[in-house]
């Protein structure tokens, strides 16, 4: 298969995510900096391959696609059946995470990400709201990583991988929270992955070529 083109920049969650797919993949890729900081999303040329402006977008032969769950999907159906469900059940128990993500966390999540960067002081009611919001999310997902290694199947798949490179942040916010150890512990368990590392900018990739 010819290399895979990654346009997005290394600190986003959503490019991590694919970043940590390749790797674990082995699939040979090459990432380029797109973002608003580099100013390269909304040229004509990028909106014709993403017409929302935003990053990760790969580029795979002559198919472009956006939205990085999805890219997530395409990439485990084309090269990594093992990252996801073997039947239409077992795919279920795996995408409900993600779709949970993008459906439950993302609203809250971006609020909180946003307001951080603000002084206390500065920020709005939203980040209370938010916060409060983000603490019953993780709640959830740490009832339900009780006794388990992964998200999903026992196994790692496509849930871990979308799921964690935006929970790392969540559960960095600087919000009351309830304890969340048995998500301590998944987090833990995942960030021991070279492929994880490798995202979060952490390790030097051996797969990747230079842009």
């Amino acid at each position: 298969m010819d290399k895979i083109r990654l346009l997005g920049r290394q600190t986003s969650g959503n490019v991590q995510k694919v970043i940590w797919m390749l790797e674990e993949l082995g699939a040979p890729y090459v990432r380029e900096d797109y973002g608003r900081q580099f100013g390269n999303t909304q040229t004509s040329e990028y909106l014709a391959l993403n017409p929302n402006a935003k990053v990760p977008t790969v580029i795979d032969g002559d198919l472009t696609i956006w939205e990085s769950n999805t890219i997530l999907r395409y990439l485990a159906a084309t090269r990594g059946a093992q990252l996801t469900g073997a039947t239409p059940g077992e795919a279920t128990e795996v995408e409900r995470w993600m779709d949970w993500l993008l459906g439950a966390v993302n609203a809250p999540y971006l609020t909180l990400f946003k307001e951080s960067k603000l002084a206390p002081e500065e920020r709005t009611a939203a980040y209370g709201a938010a916060s409060k919001e983000m603490d019953n999310l993780l709640a959830i997902a740490e009832a339900h990583m009780e006794g388990k290694e992964f998200a999903a199947l026992g196994k790692l798949t496509i849930a871990d991988i979308a799921l964690a490179p935006v929970l790392k942040r969540c559960m960095g916010f600087d919000i009351e929270r309830k304890p969340t150890p048995n998500l301590d512990r998944w987090m833990e368990s995942l960030l021991n992955r070279e492929g994880f590392q490798v995202a979060l900018g952490e390790r030097q990739s051996t797969n990747a070529a230079a842009a």
